[in-house]
């Protein structure tokens, strides 16, 4: 069939099954039955009987194409040539066919020494909260730690509970507020003799 037949054949398209669109994709599935023997290798009319099917579907996604709406740009001068510069636009919809992925899937990372140390020793990951929290008593948000930390309340309060613990014992007399620094100035030397042993270490 050469380009003239092509230009004469109606713009309508017939098809015993429905084809399937997926414009988003510019895609058109045919399931309707080919004939063996029509795309046999050693069929002669064989390309021009694939040209035709492919000339018909192309036909049914145009039509379907020139269904949706279509706006205008306005006229305008464009380029050197002087020609109008107006075009016609079509929004396509979403794609409905699944694609496959243009690259492979990443591999995955190896491990860290810390992550094979952890996951042998069962160590779980601290979820990070942030570092300010919600004071109430202030109505503001203040750091954690450090200046003006929400674990340095304790020291300005006028009033302090004792725990129930320290009852009875040595400690009962012992201010909460003086022990309460104490217990941080201990953590920060052990902090820093775990962080020596460490460097030795390695």
């Amino acid at each position: 069939m050469s380009t003239p037949d092509y230009k004469s054949l109606p713009v309508t398209v017939d098809k015993p099954i429905p084809v399937v669109y997926d414009l988003g994709n510019l895609s058109v599935f045919d399931s309707n039955v080919l004939d063996r023997n029509d795309l046999d290798s050693s069929n002669a009319k064989r390309e021009e009987h694939i040209r035709a099917i492919t000339r018909d579907n192309t036909q049914l996604l145009i039509n379907q194409l020139l269904s949706l709406p279509i706006k205008t740009t306005t006229d305008a001068a464009g380029g050197t040539s002087g020609q109008s510069a107006n075009m016609a636009l079509l929004r396509l919809p979403e794609g409905t066919t699944e694609l496959p992925r243009e690259k492979p899937l990443p591999k995955a990372k190896a491990p860290t020494k810390w992550e094979k140390f952890a996951a042998k020793k069962g160590i779980k990951s601290k979820e990070k909260g942030g570092k300010m929290v919600f004071d109430e008593a202030s109505g503001e948000w203040v750091p954690k730690w450090g200046y003006k930390g929400n674990n340095k309340k304790l020291d300005s309060q006028w009033l302090v509970e004792v725990d129930d613990k320290v009852q009875n014992t040595a400690n009962e007399l012992i201010d909460p507020r003086s022990l309460n620094r104490q217990e941080r100035l201990k953590l920060i030397k052990k902090n820093e003799r775990q962080q020596k042993k460490n460097a030795r270490g390695m």
